[in-house]
């Protein structure tokens, strides 16, 4: 059964009973992490939104990026939030889908958050390569601000010409991308294997704290 994003947003924080389970299995330092993460979101609810943004971006930016081969041992895994702080690693996929959620939770309203494929042009090698960040869109039609995980500072997308936009989703469906406005829907967010395979594992691990 693939679980629903109205009751991912309900579960997403681990509680105690959960927390402890992953305390045995992956020591003290990863529940310390689930803690702050639960913290984060308490504390940032009441904030203007641009500053949950802020905040949550600088928090998960802490953590390592590591490629799924070196770090799961498959080319492409999209881990869950709770698999990226349990293990303390992660890639554009696993940051962006994390800060999404995470928002989400914080109250920012789905319809101002894209999950965004892009392609990133790397200047030091002179080559293009497939990439994910988070899009945030203060307003309707706005220019988008990127979250990413290999950039820091959270930046307008006209400022990111190292990035070419093609397709956005949320829980609500895919957009063709561009780098002003949120684009015209294209689709279901369920024609993405990856989203249907992450939410039903991410499920199971809100309710038993199984983490690989």
């Amino acid at each position: 059964m693939i679980v629903g994003v109205a009751q991912a947003m309900t579960e997403l924080l681990p509680d105690e009973g959960v927390i402890a389970r992953i305390a045995e299995r992956h020591g003290t330092a990863a529940a310390q992490r689930l803690r702050q993460w639960r913290e984060l979101v308490r504390t940032i609810h009441g904030l203007p939104e641009e500053q949950r943004v802020e905040r949550v971006n600088r928090f998960f930016n802490r953590i390592p990026n590591r490629t799924d081969q070196e770090h799961w041992g498959r080319a492409d895994y999209w881990a869950t939030p709770l698999e990226l702080l349990v293990t303390h690693g992660g890639d554009c996929e696993d940051f962006a889908l994390a800060k999404y959620f995470t928002l989400r939770a914080a109250g920012v309203p789905d319809e101002r958050l894209r999950v965004t494929y892009v392609r990133a042009w790397i200047a030091s090698e002179r080559r293009l390569e497939s990439h994910m960040v988070l899009a945030y869109y203060p307003y309707a039609d706005a220019e988008p601000l990127i979250l990413d995980n290999l950039v820091y500072e959270i930046k307008p997308a006209s400022e990111r010409t190292d990035l070419t936009p093609t397709l956005g989703f949320n829980a609500a469906g895919l957009w063709a991308a561009k780098q002003r406005g949120q684009g015209q829907r294209v689709g279901e967010v369920d024609r993405i294997h990856h989203w249907i395979e992450f939410m039903q594992r991410w499920g199971e691990q809100q309710r038993t704290g199984a983490i690989r």
